[in-house]
């Protein structure tokens, strides 16, 4: 599932998955990062919705309301999840591993969740979690609960090394980041050609 519900302060409230990355909506990066790597994507969005449905994904929104995070999407992700795990992963970060699933999967050693750490610090949006977590994490919400760290602290979870991709977890929160990866990204297809 990818993370494409939140307010995007930082980027003016602009809807980060479809601000335009070389070329085309930041999204469709993670998207053919992990399409391949998944069962089955899905896009967690609370506004512009068609948008999202043209891309060709199904499409679910929070169940949570006031602004819960992405612990909210994250949540809605679980109840409607239809396999024993969920792997989740924001828009904003147009350079996911390639190895992401796999190597969340061979490091969750019985865990509830496993999350990604880029050798400097957490990635806490980048996770496979059990579905049978759905019950917990809401009542983690609905207790206050809107802090990723809290939520992986309350529950069995594997952290998993990622540091030699640690530039993939670059993410677009501010306009200057937004430059900054459409030069790598349109100097990336430049080289590819």
């Amino acid at each position: 599932m990818i993370l494409a519900g939140g307010l995007a302060t930082r980027m003016g409230g602009q809807d980060k998955g479809l601000i335009p990355l070389a070329g085309r909506p930041m999204i469709s990066w993670v998207i053919e990062a992990i399409d391949s790597q998944a069962d089955a994507v899905i896009i967690n969005a609370n506004r512009n919705i068609e948008a999202y449905e043209a891309l060709g994904y199904p499409v679910i929104t929070d169940h949570v309301t006031g602004a819960a995070g992405p612990l909210a999407g994250i949540a809605a992700g679980l109840i409607g999840c239809r396999s024993e795990w969920l792997v989740t992963m924001p828009c904003d970060t147009p350079r996911v591993p390639a190895v992401l699933i796999q190597r969340l999967a061979d490091g969750i050693n019985g865990a509830e969740a496993a999350v990604a750490h880029d050798g400097q610090r957490l990635q806490p949006a980048h996770a496979m979690l059990r579905a049978s977590a759905a019950d917990r994490l809401e009542t983690f919400l609905a207790r206050g609960g809107r802090r990723m760290h809290d939520w992986y602290a309350a529950i069995d979870t594997a952290t998993v090394d990622f540091s030699n991709h640690r530039d993939a977890f670059d993410n677009v929160n501010t306009p200057e980041q937004h430059a900054r990866m459409e030069a790598r990204l349109l100097g990336w297809q430049k080289e590819a050609r």
